[in-house]
């Protein structure tokens, strides 16, 4: 499974999660033919290297007419948009459907924030800060960046935040802005101030940080295989202001013994008065917020009523940010938790070459020997829709080549 890590020693903005993309390898070009599909119009995006203190980075710059996005809490009036207009052109454009939840999930996140903040309905929300058109094209192609990268899985360092005040269509406000300060709570990420007067840590930036990472601190044990550097819109004296983005591939599976044994927590609830549609959208928000597992079972309930048995598995960072998550989100009214022992076989992700393209397989080893190997449906449905052939087809070249592809080196 391929990893990233935000490393965010100087914060973070939208246009430094871009900049650090790119300078990974996720190429400017196709980002830009995946957002010209949104409808949006009169930007314009380019990347040029820089400087910030001893580094070399990327700067990612998106103009839009009479001002460029650097001044995330400067756009006019005129520029902002509602949630629910924001999710409708995401949701309306041909994106890749990780994008689109990816995406999507930021946009909900940042919405909250500034409803909370604001104490209206997220519905009456109207993003002058971040809903313009420089905004949606930050975390959409970040979304963009992250799936032609193949990210799975975030993690994030502590956040530097920086000090002062900021000017933004609200009038003065301290550093962090209220929104950026909810979302980092709302998390429960780590964050400290090195001092500097200024805003490093900006609404979009946290957004993406906190709605993407399961987990904060250290690093993720990982096989690293690119570094990029994001460059922030200011070259500060004390420190370079950037964004460091690491990626690998995760080795945490395959550092635990063939038969691992761990501490979970199980979350339960009973619902018998939810419309069945809403199941799907909780189980995304579910693994987006740090879910290890989500299922659901038919049961019978009081008075003769249907209902079902929603159960997560958990580690205990994540018990009670679940627990919010499933009164917010469903129609449930009380949860039961309690703390289990977990088994799991050693598991690695490793790419099979296809004369359709690369699918990665989920592979389980015991002592060694390989019990279980199943492709990435993701990567069989893109392929599949992509080439028009069934997804039956896929998956079975996939299983084959991993045969193949074991018979060769054994």
């Amino acid at each position: 499974m391929k990893i990233a890590h935000f490393d965010c020693f100087s914060g973070i903005s939208g246009d430094m999660v871009l900049g650090a993309l790119v300078d990974s390898g996720a190429d400017l070009r196709q980002i830009e033919q995946f957002l010209r599909q949104l409808d949006v119009k009169g930007w314009q995006i380019s990347a040029q290297k820089v400087k910030r203190g001893a580094l070399a980075a990327t700067l990612v710059k998106v103009e839009t007419g009479t001002h460029d996005h650097h001044q995330e809490h400067h756009h006019h009036h005129e520029h902002a948009r509602g949630l629910t207009e924001i999710l409708k052109i995401i949701g309306a454009a041909k994106l890749p459907p990780r994008v689109t939840e990816r995406a999507s999930s930021i946009f909900k996140r940042l919405g909250e924030a500034e409803a909370k903040v604001h104490q209206v309905p997220v519905d009456n929300v109207h993003f002058h800060e971040v809903g313009a058109v420089d905004a949606i094209i930050d975390i959409v192609g970040a979304a963009i960046g992250f799936e032609l990268l193949g990210i799975a899985s975030f993690s994030c360092s502590a956040l530097d935040v920086g000090a002062g005040r900021v000017k933004t269509q609200h009038g003065i406000l301290p550093v962090p802005a209220p929104a950026t300060a909810e979302l980092l709570a709302a998390a429960g990420a780590p964050t400290f101030s090195s001092g500097i007067e200024k805003e490093l840590v900006t609404p979009t930036g946290a957004a993406i940080a906190t709605t993407l990472s399961t987990r904060y601190g250290r690093i993720a044990p990982m096989c690293l295989q690119s570094t990029g550097y994001g460059a922030g819109s200011a070259d500060l004296k004390e420190q370079a202001n950037v964004l460091r983005i690491l990626t690998g591939e995760a080795l945490s599976s395959e550092a635990k013994p063939a038969s691992a044994t761990e501490s979970v927590d199980v979350i339960e609830a009973n619902i018998d008065d939810m419309n069945p549609q809403i199941y799907g959208y909780f189980v995304d928000q579910a693994l987006a917020a740090g879910a290890l597992d989500i299922f659901s079972a038919s049961v019978q309930m009081k008075k003769n009523r249907p209902g079902q048995l929603v159960t997560l598995l958990c580690d205990a960072a994540h018990t009670q940010k679940l627990i919010d998550l499933l009164f917010r989100e469903t129609t449930t009214i009380g949860v039961r938790t309690h703390t289990a022992q977990r088994r799991t076989l050693a598991r690695q992700s490793i790419t099979v070459v296809t004369p359709l393209g690369d699918v990665r397989m989920k592979v389980a080893r015991m002592n060694g020997t390989v019990l279980n190997a199943a492709p990435e449906f993701e990567d069989c449905q893109r392929i599949a829709a992509a080439k028009g052939i069934p997804l039956k087809e896929v998956l079975a070249l996939a299983n084959y080549h991993f045969q193949k592809t074991r018979e060769q080196q054994s």
